[in-house]
């Protein structure tokens, strides 16, 4: 195999990037699917990369509106239970908790776009996972190259 560190042909090298402001509100799954398909629309073939810039909050792709949200809100419940068992202590009780969850629900994802449209699967959605109460404001940063 031979690696190429040239700029492949049609591809110009450039990234896009803007941050989106969400407000998470009460619950802990939050879907962002159409912030990212608004973004990357009419942008031909290429990645969409997404990134939550916060130590307690993460990325997945789930199917939403099937109540897949409240099982993964409780799976996260009960595999990072919000008890005061955590060293992590500032905040509310059972925070150190929310600085856990990144570890096992990534900040980021990649996903493919193919001519301007997110490829996803026919039942999946982009959404944040947050279980942190003490902050619902979050940042999410879209970024597209285009390929």
């Amino acid at each position: 195999m031979r690696w190429n560190t040239g700029t492949p042909p049609g591809h110009n090298g450039r990234v896009d990037s803007d941050i989106f402001d969400v407000h998470t509100g009460t619950e802990m799954v939050t879907d962002v699917t159409s912030v990212a398909s608004r973004y990357c629309r009419g942008r031909g073939d290429g990645l969409c990369h997404l990134f939550v810039p916060h130590a307690t909050a993460g990325l997945a792709l789930i199917e939403t509106g099937a109540l897949s949200e409240p099982d993964l809100a409780d799976a996260v419940e009960r595999l990072l239970p919000r008890e005061d068992i955590y060293r992590h202590r500032h905040g509310s009780p059972g925070h150190g908790r929310d600085h856990v969850l990144p570890a096992f629900i990534s900040s980021s994802l990649t996903l493919p776009v193919i001519d301007g449209d997110l490829a996803l699967g026919t039942w999946q959605s982009v959404v944040i996972v947050d279980s942190n109460v003490d902050n619902k404001d979050r940042h999410l940063r879209v970024s597209f190259l285009s390929g």
